[in-house]
């Protein structure tokens, strides 16, 4: 009976050395945790949770905090780059609609002189109707690309005629191709292209990607609607010399240009649009460089209703 009782006190003991050291682990864990968040806390760092002792469940808490941290991390990371991004491109935004008001006010100083001749007077209003037609298409394209990010763009699918509607889009840019000094080539499928979508956006991705060739391109210009199996194909394409291959994966940025000086008078919000309407039909975009050819492709589902 009194080996019996030894054994359990024995037992006991054991026991409760094996708690007190379970607690005394927790404990050293805890205030372990405690002392690295408040690391965390109050410095801007990369420093990760670790252990000191490992005991129950808290090897796997502190792997799903440094989990979270991470994310905390990536999450932080890109907020600050859209908010350098956004700055950046106020301040561009804001130098592009500045500089043409600028050259517009120094024009109609001019108009008011009074050794300024009649011919001259036509001359001067001519510009400032241009510098003011620039600020008005800059100030239509972040309205427009505002609504589309308020979600506030009153979408009307139908029935279209692709092929139709692309023939009228570049009857508009005739001119323009003719001061350029060079006529597009221009292919269209035979056979109806008839896409499900809304009007307004496949025209403005048609007149977005050829406004985006007149600004950036050298010349080759190619204008192509050609029906697949599965989709209606719109590509454009041009030589250029301001592009290169390292603006490829930011070109539908919202603000991007790759003219660095601002001297073309483009927002960089025109690719960006293009790609918001390309998708809210089901579509997809891409942009590829070869050669010293740039080229936008737009593909959309045929006759695809709701």
């Amino acid at each position: 009976m009194q080996t019996i009782l030894v054994g359990i006190v024995i037992l006991l003991i054991v026991v409760v050395g094996i708690l007190t050291f379970r607690l005394w682990s927790y404990r050293k864990q805890t205030e372990h945790i405690v002392e690295e968040l408040s690391i965390l806390a109050e410095e801007d760092t990369n420093y990760r949770l670790s252990s000191c002792c490992a005991v129950g469940k808290t090897e796997e808490m502190i792997q799903k905090t440094n989990q979270i941290i991470a994310r905390h991390r990536e999450l932080e990371r890109k907020l600050k780059k859209e908010n350098t991004t956004y700055r950046e491109s106020i301040t561009s935004i804001s130098h592009d609609i500045r500089t043409p008001l600028t050259s517009a006010k120094g024009y109609i100083q001019m108009l008011q002189t009074k050794d300024v001749s009649q011919e001259q007077k036509a001359e001067y209003a001519a510009i400032v109707e241009k510098r003011l037609d620039d600020v008005t298409g800059m100030l239509n394209l972040l309205f427009e690309y505002a609504r589309i990010e308020a979600g506030e763009m009153v979408w009307e699918p139908e029935l279209l005629n692709a092929g139709n509607l692309f023939v009228e889009a570049i009857s508009m840019f005739y001119d323009d191709f003719v001061k350029k000094g060079c006529e597009p080539e221009v292919e269209i499928s035979q056979s109806p292209c008839h896409i499900w979508g809304d009007k307004h956006a496949f025209v403005r991705i048609v007149e977005n990607l050829i406004k985006n060739a007149l600004v950036h391109g050298k010349g080759e210009y190619r204008l192509s609607l050609i029906r697949e199996k599965e989709e209606v194909v719109l590509c454009v394409s041009n030589r250029t010399d301001s592009i290169e291959e390292k603006d490829i994966e930011r070109i539908f940025d919202r603000f991007y240009t790759t003219d660095q000086s601002r001297s073309r008078k483009t927002t960089g919000l025109g690719l960006a649009i293009v790609k918001k309407f390309t998708e809210k039909m089901d579509g997809t975009v891409e942009a590829s460089l070869a050669d010293g050819k740039f080229a936008v492709t737009v593909r959309l589902p045929r006759m695809r209703q709701p």
